[in-house]
């Protein structure tokens, strides 16, 4: 008998009774059950987090920061209470943590009383971060402490994402105030390089000014200094010369009675000593006429380089508009020379107050010399002349006493002023130093100034002056520079979805080892005919794949129709499911009928071992060592693989592989099985009494 025909004959026994029917519905169904209830209890478990009860506690009491009301907790719990997220329920700290304790409330969410106390610290001196307290318990769930973390690590973000956008928009606004005074400050630097340039040029002009008076203020020192000289002869002789006269006198007059026998015996004394008076009353008049000559020149001088230093202290200081930093040493200069002037005055005042002094003088010496001459001509007669020689003698001793005293005065002025001019002539060099410094100086000035408008002008085009919009614009982005992109290939519609291809093997797996639980691995009727090995494995073979391809119909229309699972390639999903149903029938009957009843505890174990090493639900290189080993050895692995492919999109790649690879497996399987059978079909002491039954 062929292998399809007994396949046949295996099947229709479940037709016999009620309770064969009952158990070949229930082995149809009971991969639909394992697979579609699995599927159908978390099949969108984050699209119904809005049921989860969880506490929000607002304990945030507000602040304020730069005049304005910052309520971050009011605003985030309006946002939390607006969002899908969650079921929150607006609770004391107390109740929500009872609530997390007895498990009234999954967590609980909290904002501190200074939560919009720190964030506005941002703008103070002091900047704190804010706190979100989140409590767990995973003593009520561990996956909803795990998703909570997700979920207010995006509250976390918005609410900071919030805050730098208010602190960043304050920035780019002191930015357009940094700006504003920058252009101010260039415009004054302008202003500041002009005056600094008119500085400039009278610091020049007052040094060239103070050249000139420190030439005439030399001048006059020379001068003051040689009629000082002259001034010293002069008095020398006028007091040589009263003196000559006063003995004179006073021998004329006490010898008066006796003088003509003496000038009979003394003429030619008297001739010399009248001849020397003639001689120094010349001389005398000489230095005289020198003094008065020079004494209005060195006033004038003085009161040249006094008026030019008031003209440039005038131009340079007495404007407002125009502050000038050498003001103090003009004034110094212009004060020094405005006493050089005053001692020059007063040395012409000098002059002119005596100049009827001084020409009485040259009238008395002109007289003296006059006099002393004819005296000198007239001493040979002189006892002739005896009576008009003493009147005149006793006159010419009087005019040489007045002419001592003022010679004595015009020296004694003449001294001050010789001493006023030296410190003047060094006031003045000090000055034109000073000057010529304070030029270089302003120079330098000058120059800097420029560099410093052009600078200031430089960092205002610099600095930038944003607009509202464009303000706006850069504190989005500033605030939240890094955005996700999200590019999801072929991306799973919902969490069901995503473990399809896991559970769906599973239950075609269980549909497999529940079946030859019914259904036996190898054809007693044939074994007892003798039938070859390969006709026995696969009439115990082919009903479980028909079976299994009733369970792969079932499972997947109910999970299409009723669920709402939606495949990329259905029809290659339904075709690939029967392979792996033909596979999983043949590593099952392999299994049963090579070890019997033990085989059935290593369907479940292999099972096991293939759920945790197959990649289903974590990715299998985060699995222990052992597992990652396995995993390109067992069938479920590339069957996993395939089906997300063919349910979620993608390369066909690993599904031509799982292909070729469950194909080998169900030959390999096959060719056990038919191995086996041969071992069967000889009778030995273990097949008549076995050691386990199951």
């Amino acid at each position: 008998m062929r292998s399809p025909r007994l396949a046949a004959l295996e099947l229709r026994r479940f037709g016999r009774g009620k309770l064969p029917r009952a158990a070949l519905v229930a082995l149809l169904v009971l991969p639909l059950l394992y697979g579609a209830l699995y599927l159908w209890s978390f099949w969108d478990p984050y699209g119904r987090l809005d049921r989860i009860p969880v506490a929000l506690v607002n304990d945030d009491k507000g602040a304020t920061a730069d005049g304005k009301k910052i309520s971050a907790g009011d605003d985030i719990t309006e946002g939390l209470r607006e969002s899908d997220v969650f079921d929150w329920h607006q609770v004391s700290g107390a109740e929500a943590r009872a609530g997390v304790e007895d498990g009234t409330y999954y967590l609980s969410l909290t904002m501190p009383a200074d939560f919009s106390e720190r964030i506005a610290s941002s703008s103070g001196d002091s900047p704190e971060t804010g706190a979100l307290q989140v409590r767990t318990n995973d003593a009520n769930n561990y996956i909803v402490g795990q998703i909570s973390r997700t979920v207010f690590g995006e509250v976390r973000q918005a609410a900071s994402t919030k805050t730098s956008r208010s602190l960043l928009d304050r920035i780019f606004v002191s930015f357009s105030d940094i700006h504003g005074e920058t252009v101010k400050a260039a415009k004054g630097a302008d202003e500041l390089e002009g005056g600094i340039g008119k500085a400039e040029k009278g610091s020049k002009d007052l040094a060239d000014g103070l050249e000139d008076a420190k030439s005439g203020s030399g001048k006059l020192s020379k001068g003051l200094t040689k009629l000082d000289k002259g001034a010293g002869d002069l008095e020398d002789g006028s007091k040589r010369v009263a003196e000559g006269t006063q003995a004179l006198a006073d021998k004329v007059n006490g010898v008066d009675e006796k003088i003509g026998p003496f000038l009979r015996g003394n003429e030619k004394t008297i001739g010399d000593t009248a001849q020397l008076v003639a001689d120094g009353s010349g001389a005398i008049r000489d230095n005289l006429d020198d003094l008065v000559k020079r004494a209005p020149t060195a006033a004038k001088g003085a009161h040249t380089a006094s008026d030019a230093l008031a003209a440039v202290y005038r131009a340079r200081c007495e404007d407002p508009l125009v502050p000038d930093a050498a003001c103090s040493d003009l004034k110094k200069a212009k004060d020094a020379a405005a006493d050089v002037a005053a001692i020059a005055d007063g040395l012409n005042t000098l002059v002119a107050d005596h100049d009827g002094d001084l020409k009485k003088l040259d009238k008395n010496l002109a007289v003296l010399q006059k006099q002393a001459q004819a005296l000198a001509d007239r001493a040979p007669h002189l006892s002739e002349d005896l009576d008009d020689a003493v009147t005149k003698i006793n006159d010419l001793n009087e005019g040489a006493t007045k002419v001592a005293a003022g010679a004595q005065k015009l020296h004694t002025g003449l001294g001050r002023s010789k001493t006023g001019a030296v410190d003047l002539d060094k006031g003045v060099g000090e000055l034109k130093t000073g000057a010529d410094d304070l030029s270089g100086g302003m120079y330098k000035l000058v120059d800097g100034s420029g560099k410093l408008s052009d600078g200031l002008h430089d960092g205002a085009q610099q600095i930038p002056d944003y607009g509202r919009k464009d303000r706006e614009q850069r504190t989005e982005v500033m605030a939240d520079p890094v955005q996700l992109v999200t590019d999801d290939l072929h991306k799973a519609p919902n969490y069901g979805t995503g473990f399809a291809p896991y559970f769906i093997p599973l239950s075609l797996w269980v549909g497999a080892m529940v079946a030859y639980m019914l259904i036996a691995p190898m054809n007693r009727r044939a074994l007892a005919a003798g039938a070859s090995a390969w006709r026995i494995a696969l009439a115990g073979w082919l009903p479980v794949v028909a079976i299994g391809v009733l369970q792969t119909v079932a499972l997947m229309s109910v999970l299409h129709w009723a669920i709402g699972l939606q495949m990329a390639r259905a029809a290659g999903t339904v075709g690939f499911l029967f392979l792996v149903t033909a596979c999983f029938a043949a590593i099952v009957q392999w299994l049963n009928a090579r070890f019997g009843a033990a085989g059935r505890i290593l369907v479940l174990a292999l099972l096991m071992l293939q759920l945790t090493s197959a990649g289903g639900t974590y990715p299998v290189q985060t699995s222990p060592g052992f597992f990652n080993a396995l995993h390109p050895f067992l069938p479920m692995s590339y069957v996993v693989e395939a089906l997300r492919r063919l349910i979620t999109g993608g390369g066909l790649v690993p599904v031509w592989h799982a292909c070729v690879v469950l194909a080998a497996f169900t030959a390999g399987a096959l060719a056990l099985t038919a191995l086996s059978a041969r071992r069967r079909q000889v009778w030995t002491l273990d097949r008549l009494h076995p050691e386990l039954s199951l």
